[in-house]
């Protein structure tokens, strides 16, 4: 079988890796201590390409995207060129002070919100993402449902595993997330996207800590499910770094394997 490219769908920009927060699964390792954003030069030249090509998708990502000086104006240029706009967005950075802006900020200008909650169990979300996350998280959640996301607009979840196993079915999760968050909290989403953890970068190294790392590699080899194929971001997405390199996708970002 021979892999080639579809059309292109999808502009993802990683503006950077710094974060609010440390999580262990994180491929990209971002951090607070995280130093490497996209300068200014090399926005204009991707707000430039997104005006010339429109992409139907522009995807934002980080790091927290959020805290690149250039976000609002990569939301702001797509919006106006027409694309669809997602925000990778983790939920805690709402609740800091300099960015309490952001819910009504999303809002006004339509953008989709995919946001991490790995689970809607506070222990299992602050021992993956960091101590008092859950709580933030909800918090944030609620803001969001507040300027009419989860209903008028676009809140997807993404739940990823802990440790060296493979998500539930997609469905089932969506459907148990669904009932404790509106049980527990009120809070309503549209849907949950269920992922595999990827063995590089932070989660590599806890693997390999664990000694988890040959029976991890085993279980996704095992599992591979060739149905999937025909999906495969790396088929209609573009993956733009912090320094404008070009990249199939955003794991073949972190592995630093550029397009020729």
């Amino acid at each position: 079988l021979t892999l080639r490219r579809g059309q292109l769908q999808t502009l993802q920009i990683n503006v950077g890796r710094k974060c609010n927060q440390t999580c262990t699964h994180c491929h990209v390792d971002a951090a607070p201590w995280r130093t490497e954003m996209m300068p200014e030069n090399i926005a204009h030249r991707v707000a430039e390409w997104i005006r010339t090509h429109r992409p139907g998708i522009v995807d934002i990502t980080g790091g927290a995207p959020e805290l690149s000086a250039h976000f609002r104006y990569f939301v702001e240029t797509a919006r106006e060129a027409g694309c669809q706009v997602i925000d990778r967005n983790n939920l805690t950075i709402i609740e800091t002070q300099a960015f309490a802006w952001l819910p009504e900020f999303l809002a006004q200008h339509e953008v989709e919100v995919v946001a991490s909650l790995p689970c809607y169990s506070a222990d299992n979300v602050d021992a993956q993402r960091g101590d008092g996350v859950f709580e933030k998280s909800i918090s944030a959640l609620k803001k969001l449902n507040a300027v009419g996301y989860g209903t008028k607009l676009p809140l997807n979840l993404v739940f990823n595993p802990m440790g060296a196993k493979l998500p539930g079915a997609q469905a089932e999760l969506e459907a148990d997330h669904k009932e404790a968050l509106y049980r527990g909290f009120g809070i309503v989403f549209n849907k949950l996207f269920t992922i595999t953890n990827q063995p590089i970068a932070r989660f590599a190294e806890d693997l390999r800590q664990h000694g988890q790392w040959d029976a991890y590699l085993e279980l996704l080899a095992n599992s591979f499910n060739p149905a999937t194929v025909e999906g495969l971001m790396c088929r209609s997405t573009i993956s733009i770094g912090w320094m404008g390199e070009v990249f199939d996708c955003d794991f073949n970002q972190m592995l630093k394997m550029q397009l020729r």
